[in-house]
């Protein structure tokens, strides 16, 4: 099979003015100077000199983050955060207090689930 020759080029990627045509007229009234940084910037990349009397430990760009500790209230629902957690004792724990009596009652707070007030959501 005959691959069929290009003989067009493309176009040129950069943006010339093409020959014979004037360059475009400058815009009147233009500024090309920019206006002076305010006081106290400092470029990217320069690194203002450390005060007199101390030693200078680079920042590297990094930025402290301060974790706030979680408040956690007493006997609060962690799901929802609202409720209050309440005990509920199973069947088979009030059951083990009943017939097991003196070791019973041991089963029995060991078996008690918390649920909250609010969502009622079961905690073991």
């Amino acid at each position: 099979m005959d691959k069929p020759t290009v003989t067009e080029q493309p176009p040129p990627y950069s943006a010339t003015v093409p020959p014979g045509a004037p360059p475009p007229p400058p815009q009147q009234g233009a500024n090309t100077s920019y206006p002076p940084p305010p006081p106290g910037y400092t470029p990217y990349g320069t690194i203002p000199p450390p005060p007199p009397g101390t030693t200078y430990v680079p920042n590297y760009g990094a930025t402290s983050i301060i974790i706030q500790p979680p408040i956690i209230t007493v006997g609060a629902c962690p799901a929802c955060r609202v409720g209050i957690l309440e005990d509920d004792f199973t069947c088979l724990g009030i059951l083990c207090a009943i017939l097991f009596f003196p070791l019973g009652i041991l089963c029995c707070l060991a078996l008690k689930n918390r649920r909250c007030s609010n969502c009622g959501a079961m905690f073991g």
